[in-house]
């Protein structure tokens, strides 16, 4: 699967969920409603492993697919694993060594996947972001945190997705507690790679599927938003 030719916008679930059942029939509405990225959810890859990653591929053989592992450590052999289950990108931290960073990016070249670089807790958001590109990471994930919102409410990955933005030449996410509305505003902002997650499709407090409206009316709806039609 080529991801250097991209279209944007692109719109990504993160399917943090903790069976692989829910996982699967999330990700099949999802796609019917015209999402184009699945995400393994960092609570779904601890509850189910790398099969989540296979089972994603194997039953969504044309969507690219996220493997949300959070590396801080053993850069090339996690990357490396995650690239054998079938996932197409992997995350590293921002806040790992330069070491592990390299190393994930070595090995997205030797195994052909793409590697996004988080900035959650960094210290200086702007300031990771930018070192992170300069490492060789292909998208930058511009992060507030879970637990963090919760000890600091209010906070937004908006507050700094302007400066974020301005700081690097690669594709900017925006990830942790956006409105819809916020959702659908991130490409106007730069922001190109939407992700739609908790609480917009994901219970923020039980893992699960969020319940009320029709969630593939639901993100139908927002996909249409997002690219304008």
């Amino acid at each position: 699967m080529n991801l250097d030719r991209l279209t944007f916008p692109i719109v990504q679930i993160s399917l943090d969920l903790t069976t692989l059942d829910e996982a699967i029939d999330t990700a099949a509405i999802a796609v019917d409603a015209g999402v184009d990225w699945l995400e393994a959810g960092t609570p779904l890859l601890l509850a189910e492993g790398l099969r989540a990653v296979a089972q994603l591929r194997s039953r969504f053989p044309d969507h690219p697919i996220v493997a949300d592992l959070k590396t801080m450590d053993g850069g090339y052999l996690e990357t490396e694993m995650m690239a054998n289950a079938g996932a197409n990108l992997v995350v590293v931290m921002g806040r790992a060594h330069e070491a592990t960073i390299r190393r994930v990016v070595d090995a997205g070249r030797d195994f052909g996947v793409k590697v996004m670089g988080d900035n959650l807790a960094a210290r200086d958001r702007v300031a990771c972001a930018r070192w992170m590109e300069d490492l060789g990471v292909d998208f930058i994930v511009h992060h507030i945190g879970y637990d963090e919102r919760r000890m600091v409410p209010g906070l937004s990955p908006m507050d700094e997705l302007d400066a974020v933005v301005r700081a690097v030449s690669i594709p900017v996410q925006a990830v942790g507690g956006l409105s819809i509305r916020q959702a659908i505003e991130c490409p106007s902002r730069g922001a190109p790679l939407v992700v739609l997650g908790a609480p917009l499709v994901i219970d923020a407090d039980e893992f699960k599927p969020a319940t009320g409206a029709g969630l593939r009316d639901v993100l139908s709806e927002i996909c249409r938003e997002i690219r304008g039609r």
